[in-house]
């Protein structure tokens, strides 16, 4: 099985094989060429396919099925948004089956996901292994918006248009996250004090970074104008300056009323977080999701029980995934237990 993840400049590719066992263990990527238009793109997957395939001496004929991710929005087949998106806004991207000109393309059939619900199907299935079917989890993945998806048995929901998992417009209370006069931040969609409007890149640039500079007078990012300076406030955070730490514990509690939210939909065994905001030192992350944790309510049951974890191999996060779903469009629920690439098969 091949897994292709189409981002905003490259296309990552992986090669998943029969025994769950991945043949790559770092970015095979290769130039995804979305601006060139969807025959072109295409063309783009399908030579990011032969490279990866040409990298672990894989042979075309050995392939079953591809899995594709790209970023929403998307219906669950891959036709791609009539008012187009962030990544495809051309207008011939608009109403595009992007998995089906692909399997028209490869001559193979094609299994697609969102970016978001393919990071979230890697992250389950490689935290629970071979109990994974019988398990549950959330994942949110904080990027330029908030992603992810949530997966139930081992399947991800993706509901009656592929919208179940848009995490990021889910509205949270902002009574105690907000501080003093602190705005009620709005999202990019329109909505008020949804999770993306808070932890998301662009809730900092939009929502946080104006706020937090006018309590800090003088501080270095004040100097950038907005979009540089919201991609720099992680390396401040890291660093453990005081108002960037402010601006993620923000996002943390955000990440956490979210998690309180679906623990009372789903009830789930697993709260994965990924994205930028934990591509950081160990010791950031780290409290990062203690800080997510802290602030997810949970009855006594449900704590005892539910796991809090990050988003393994982010950046190959969505190609694993997309492999993944590859994998169970043949073999169903009887999928085997997903293992790097040093690990041996049993």
């Amino acid at each position: 099985m091949v897994g292709l993840d189409n981002g905003g400049n490259s296309n990552n590719a992986t090669v998943l094989d029969a025994t769950g066992r991945f043949l790559v263990d770092q970015l095979v990527e290769t130039p995804c060429r979305v601006l060139d238009g969807p025959e072109a793109a295409v063309e783009a997957l399908a030579a990011a396919m032969a490279q990866v395939l040409a990298r672990t001496g894989t042979r075309p004929e050995q392939v079953r099925a591809v899995g594709l991710d790209t970023p929403g929005p998307a219906s669950a087949t891959g036709v791609i948004s009539s008012k187009g998106s962030t990544n495809f806004s051309q207008p011939g991207w608009r109403g595009y089956d992007i998995r089906g000109a692909l399997e028209h393309r490869l001559g193979l059939p094609v299994v697609y996901h969102n970016d978001g619900n393919a990071a979230a199907l890697y992250a389950h299935h490689s935290y629970f292994g071979a109990d994974a079917p019988e398990r549950s989890s959330v994942s949110a993945i904080v990027g330029t918006g908030l992603g992810g998806g949530v997966v139930v048995g081992g399947e991800v929901v993706t509901g009656t248009a592929g919208m179940a998992g848009e995490l990021g417009h889910v509205h949270i209370p902002t009574f105690g996250l907000l501080a003093e006069g602190q705005p009620v931040p709005v999202c990019n969609c329109g909505f008020v004090g949804d999770v993306e409007s808070v932890a998301s890149l662009t809730g900092i640039r939009r929502n946080l970074l104006p706020y937090w500079l006018g309590r800090y007078a003088g501080h270095p990012l004040g100097e950038l104008d907005p979009v540089s300076a919201a991609k720099r406030v992680r390396s401040y955070g890291v660093d453990g300056d005081p108002m960037a730490l402010r601006i993620f514990e923000q996002q943390a509690m955000a990440l956490g009323r979210l998690f309180t939210i679906v623990a009372n939909f789903t009830d789930p065994d697993g709260y994965f977080v990924g994205g930028g905001v934990v591509e950081a030192t160990p010791e950031f992350r780290d409290w990062f999701l203690a800080t997510v944790r802290e602030h997810t309510t949970l009855r006594t049951e449900q704590a005892e029980r539910a796991r809090f974890a990050l988003v393994p191999d982010l950046d190959m996060a969505g190609a694993r995934g997309a492999a993944i779903a590859a994998l169970k469009l043949l073999d169903g629920a009887a999928t085997p237990a997903v293992r790097g690439q040093d690990q041996p098969a049993n």
